[in-house]
């Protein structure tokens, strides 16, 4: 589906419709069908029923809540909510040109401030890597609570960033980057700023998904993690100069962008001679992440 993308857009719709796929269709496709296999296993732990009034926190472009809208059926209805107007300006245009305004609400709201939801309104709560982006967890959960019936459900996916983030230097784009690994750490320098202890994306792991859920007074709860270490992973393309006009997050520079702030002219070429050449070697490229899915019931 073709997204409208112009320069005054929010951040977030910046990243969602362009930044985070560089516009190319074979990393757009790649994404596709990961964001496809997680927004399946969110809706599948859901349990979702035809006439349920479903919440999508940090619904971006709407993955989760319109394959959501074809479970609750006729009867049911989605409520569509982001901290991105544009992003739900998108979903409303969307849901428009398909005939399904009728079933759509659309919110404006912060995970951690759902103010406009009214309590025990909803029967299934959904967020996907939404929670890396809110400090304040413990509110967002006790918000989840709020707005759920009694024997609602709650179903999130977020991704482990705390897992594989070392010292960062030895790959990038999962490509051994060793030879070149003091411009990686300047480049890394620029794209990751905020101290790990500090920054949403990186101060939190599976367990804490766990206790938050239950100090909210969810239960029962159950948490499906999955970690991969350097697994063989081709990326979808290998064409540098695609690659790095990829941002890694809404609120991080893309690679071309982190390499001209943190890099004399003499170092970027340096750097690039080097992506391109191991990229032009054919050595696979291998990934490391864990991600966790988390489901909870409100009793």
């Amino acid at each position: 589906m073709a997204h409208r993308v112009t320069t005054n857009q929010d951040r977030w719709a910046r990243w969602v419709l362009h930044r985070r796929d560089a516009s190319d269709s074979r990393v757009r496709q790649r994404g596709s069908s990961l964001l496809a296999e997680y927004r399946d296993g969110v809706l599948d732990r859901a349990v979702v029923a035809e006439g349920d009034v479903l919440l999508d926190v940090g619904t971006g472009d709407g993955l989760i809540g319109f394959a959501a809208l074809d479970r609750v059926g006729p009867g049911g209805h989605v409520v569509f909510s982001d901290i991105s107007a544009d992003l739900l300006d998108e979903c409303r245009r969307r849901a428009t040109d398909e005939d399904l305004l009728e079933r759509c609400r659309f919110v404006r709201a912060e995970a951690d401030d759902l103010s406009a939801i009214a309590d025990a309104s909803v029967d299934v709560v959904t967020t996907r890597s939404v929670l890396i982006y809110v400090a304040r967890k413990q509110e967002a959960f006790a918000e989840f609570f709020r707005v759920l019936r009694p024997g609602g459900r709650l179903s999130i996916f977020e991704p482990i960033n705390r897992f594989f983030m070392t010292d960062g230097s030895g790959e990038l784009f999962g490509l051994d980057v060793t030879a070149v690994a003091d411009l990686a750490a300047k480049i890394r320098g620029v794209v990751f700023k905020v101290p790990t202890d500090l920054d949403p994306m990186l101060n939190f792991d599976e367990r804490d998904l766990l206790r938050w859920a239950r100090d909210a007074g969810f239960g029962p709860l159950e948490l499906d993690y999955r970690a991969e270490v350097e697994v063989p992973d081709p990326l979808p393309t290998n064409d540098w100069d695609v690659l790095k006009r990829i941002a890694p997050n809404p609120l991080a520079p893309t690679f071309e962008e982190a390499i001209a702030q943190a890099l004399t002219a003499s170092e970027r070429d340096r750097f690039e001679e080097h992506m391109r050449a191991t990229l032009a070697s054919g050595r696979p490229a291998r990934r490391t992440l864990a991600t966790a899915y988390l489901r909870g019931m409100r009793p």
